[in-house]
């Protein structure tokens, strides 16, 4: 099979782990385990993953060095893709005995500049603050803020993407038996020009939806949205709380979940599976099992 693997935040970053080299190194070497397993079964691997945390140190780390000319978030989006791929190729490949060869692509995700979301930012990223430390940020910088559990972040534009003009590069990698790590943080955030040129846009893509598009662009058989959480749970939060199993889209698509959380990856796998694909939801480290329906949740197309 063709499996798309999403890799939560988590993978690389535990919320509360200092943003340091070292930490997500640390982290990468547990995420790839489960990552080559999914190699040794058998099945061929396109790895995507997330970069909030990241994005948003670069973005601090940019304006401390000169405010005014502050670097984009697709030319930050760019770097931390680069940055984190390499993490995840390198541990990966060690992992794998350098018996598979293994790359990573900076891909262009193009979006719509008449998105609403253009108007009404609710994508996280950076560190989270007390609220007036935030607020002092904001003010300064001119970014928008949200409450983010019990403290409070930056929020971007996260509009919803369209198109993969990467693609045929991506097909030709996984023609010659490459294992992919691409679309990170969901992809640099691009505009199709009317003469059908391509310029960067200040946004950041959600990364559960971009994967979904990648898997069915690809036309994958499966595509697994990896993170902490063992399942998708009914009630989650209450005395009540349970794992589901096995979903159908229309009966994913009626739960209320929270849109920092879980709700992108259901929406995610219900976009797929709506295809006839495999959408399977649950701990990265039990990737294969989900794979076999032993694990997680699986989310398919209605009868």
């Amino acid at each position: 099979m063709l499996v798309v693997a999403a890799l939560g935040g988590n993978a690389l970053l535990k919320r509360g782990e200092p943003l340091t080299a070292a930490v997500q190194r640390t982290n990468v070497q547990v995420a790839v385990r489960a990552l080559a397993d999914i190699v040794r079964a058998g099945h061929r691997l396109v790895i995507t993953h997330g970069n909030g945390p990241q994005v948003g140190l670069l973005a601090l780390q940019a304006a401390a060095y000169q405010p005014d000319e502050a670097y984009p978030l697709d030319l930050l989006g760019a770097e931390t893709e680069g940055m984190i791929g390499y993490m995840i190729e390198q541990e990966l490949e060690n992992a794998l005995d350098h018996d598979r060869p293994v790359a990573t692509l900076l891909t262009q995700v193009v979006v719509d500049p008449r998105d609403p979301a253009f108007a009404a930012p609710t994508k996280f990223v950076g560190p989270v603050y007390e609220r007036a430390e935030a607020e002092r940020r904001a003010s300064a910088a001119g970014w928008r803020i949200a409450r983010d559990g019990d403290r409070w972040r930056r929020v971007v534009p996260s509009p919803t993407p369209l198109e993969i003009p990467d693609l045929r590069v991506l097909q030709l990698l996984l023609a010659q038996g490459v294992v992919v790590v691409c679309t990170g943080g969901g992809g640099i955030p691009v505009l199709r020009r009317e003469d059908g040129s391509l310029i960067g846009v200040e946004a950041v893509i959600d990364k559960d939806a971009a994967s979904a598009l990648l898997a069915r662009q690809l036309g994958a058989d499966a595509l697994l949205l990896l993170t902490d959480v063992e399942a998708v749970y009914q009630d989650y939060g209450t005395d009540a709380a349970a794992p589901v199993h096995e979903l159908t889209v229309a009966q994913a698509r009626e739960m209320d979940l929270p849109a920092g959380s879980m709700g992108p990856k259901l929406a995610a796998a219900c976009d797929f599976a709506e295809t006839g694909g495999i959408s399977g939801i649950g701990r990265l480290v039990d990737a294969v099992s989900i794979l076999e329906g032993r694990a997680g949740t699986r989310v398919s197309a209605d009868a």
